[in-house]
């Protein structure tokens, strides 16, 4: 196993991770579904509906429980899943955010191509991402 699959399997060892099924659910129960995914990749596949691009980049401020550029209604207790193209990313990123105090963040198993090929809803993809 290589430097970069072991640190992600470490990652990931802290997470809950949930299935597509399993994060339609929690999208339902008004949990933040955050896609950080480039804009090439939303405008050409797509996006789950109700999901806020936010770059990979900003990722922190804008989720950081007690950061001032958080977006609005994140706190501790906010249920997080976060998704990329196929599931890599987004364990990282999951990762991290529980490290700022969010411990309920998790990642989307399979990305956003999962949740496609499970048939579930997407929608013309595009809108730039949060600043």
């Amino acid at each position: 196993m290589s430097s970069v699959d072991t640190f992600v399997e470490d990652a990931r060892a802290g997470l809950r991770r949930v299935s597509p099924q399993e994060t339609d659910k929690l999208r339902h129960e008004g949990a933040l579904l955050i896609d950080i995914r480039p804009h090439a990749n939303r405008a050409s596949e797509g996006e789950i509906p109700g999901a806020l691009p936010v770059e990979r980049i900003h990722l922190e401020w804008r989720l950081s429980p007690d950061s001032e550029w958080r977006l609005p209604g994140v706190s501790a207790e906010s249920v997080v899943v976060v998704f990329c193209n196929e599931g890599y990313a987004s364990s990282l990123a999951a990762r991290d955010l529980q490290l700022l105090g969010l411990p309920r963040a998790t990642d989307l198993v399979g990305g956003f191509r999962a949740w496609a090929a499970a048939g579930l809803p997407t929608e013309p993809g595009g809108q730039a991402a949060l600043p």
